[in-house]
């Protein structure tokens, strides 16, 4: 019989389980703030792909970063380090971009429209980004139960 003070693996991981929630909430916005940037870009600016998809990325990692950093992994450890943080979330974007951009202009060249590529995109950086934030980006801000 197990002891009532202690707590079940459900009860351990709701912190975690409420961040991933958050994060998938955050996630929406920054997809969808860049999803219909790109739409305008391309559809009413007739920008080519290149700057139709930094158009929308600038706007989603803006959303994004706010979000993330002030809510998600919003912690007191990172006070104070707004630079390092900043520095790199930059630089995973920086990376991410330049994925995004290949993993969407390969569908494209696939024959798949580059709107149905970025939810295949988005697919890919939902779990790839929640690692990279949890684990360098905002490190330091694991949620006790």
């Amino acid at each position: 019989m197990l002891m009532a003070s202690k707590k079940t693996f459900l009860q351990r991981q709701r912190p975690e389980i409420v961040r991933f929630i958050q994060y998938m909430i955050s996630g929406g916005a920054y997809f969808w703030s860049g999803y219909f940037v790109f739409f305008i870009a391309d559809q009413l600016l007739g920008l080519n792909l290149w700057w139709a998809k930094l158009a929308a990325n600038l706007t989603g990692w803006t959303v994004n970063y706010l979000l993330q950093r002030y809510w998600v992994f919003n912690s007191a450890k990172l006070k104070g380090k707004q630079t390092q943080v900043t520095g790199r979330y930059v630089a995973i974007t920086a990376l991410n971009f330049v994925l995004d951009y290949l993993i969407v202009r390969g569908l494209k060249s696939l024959g798949l429209t580059p709107y149905i590529g970025q939810f295949v995109s988005a697919g890919f950086f939902t779990i790839w980004n929640y690692l990279w934030y949890k684990l360098w980006v905002f490190k330091g801000t694991s949620r006790k139960g």
